[in-house]
């Protein structure tokens, strides 16, 4: 790829990295979890002016809080660093449980998307290098897997564009690929309302919500045999339906954060039982 660009994008990484790790050096072990943690966000998708929009707010802390904070530090010894990925079409939600993740296993966010726009210029220059150069857009978002893969502790947010390549696929294998399932049409009203931003779509201002629908429908079509290559799955429809909730908007960041957990203590103890297996009698 162009010497520059991969230059730009390594000095982001590496200034994003430090910025990060400044602000967890309090907590020199990843297993720490802190003893008082803030009150759990809750997604919720509450009325607007002609459809629903995602928002996050707060609520008093349950008993699931510590649950949670046990788990977490159940497994986090036995993830040994290793890298987890969310997959999945881009939302507000993915990337607030991806920091939520980050945060109580002390490992550290990224948002792959982000990073390219960062190393362009900003988004208006990173949609205008797509445009321009796609082969070198896509040899850019493998770039940034590849350096993020040579990491430990991380949470990253990967792109719509993750599974784009086999080689994108290979880096991604490097962690524990998780596929966080939203409903399309709570995508859809997210972008037209919130101004959501798609770099695989081509939003006007005056998109209507039924085209956007279309176009995410059509993403989702392309890229749901890569998701299905995720070693976990977190729906939230389905973990609404898990928890008896009547709507949606009932299920918190706490929970599917919760189910993040428990799917990965499974995926732990079958790499455990696998190499109890191989050992030599």
């Amino acid at each position: 790829m162009n010497p520059a660009v991969a230059a730009c994008l390594e000095s982001s990484i590496s200034c994003c990295f430090s910025f990060h790790s400044s602000r967890f050096f309090q907590f020199p072990t990843f297993t720490l979890i802190p003893n008082t943690p803030p009150p759990p966000p809750r997604l919720s998708f509450k009325k607007s002016t002609s459809a629903l929009t995602c928002s996050i707010r707060h609520h008093a802390v349950s008993g699931s809080t510590f649950e949670l904070q046990n788990k977490a530090d159940d497994i986090a010894s036995h993830l040994r660093g290793t890298c987890i990925y969310l997959v999945g079409i881009n939302t507000k939600i993915k990337t607030s449980l991806g920091k939520f993740i980050a945060q109580t296993l002390r490992y550290y966010f990224f948002d792959s998307d982000k990073l390219i726009e960062e190393a362009t210029g900003g988004s208006a220059a990173a949609k205008s290098f797509r445009e321009r150069d796609e082969k070198g857009f896509r040899e850019s978002e493998t770039e940034v897997l590849k350096q993020l893969s040579s990491m430990g502790r991380l949470v990253v947010s990967a792109g719509n564009g993750a599974f784009g390549s086999p080689a994108n696929l290979s880096l991604l294998r490097h962690g524990i690929l998780i596929w966080i399932d939203i409903p399309l049409d709570m995508i859809a009203k997210e972008a037209v309302e919130d101004g959501l931003e798609l770099s695989e779509l081509e939003l006007s201002p005056t998109v209507s919500y039924p085209e956007v629908l279309d176009q995410l429908t059509a993403l989702y079509k392309q890229m749901q045999d890569g998701y299905a290559t995720a070693d976990a799955t977190i729906s939230l429809q389905k973990l609404a339906q898990k928890l008896g909730y009547d709507a949606l908007d009932a299920v918190t960041e706490e929970d599917m954060g919760l189910e993040v957990l428990k799917e990965l203590e499974k995926l732990m103890r079958v790499k455990k039982l696998m190499e109890e297996a191989a050992r030599p009698f």
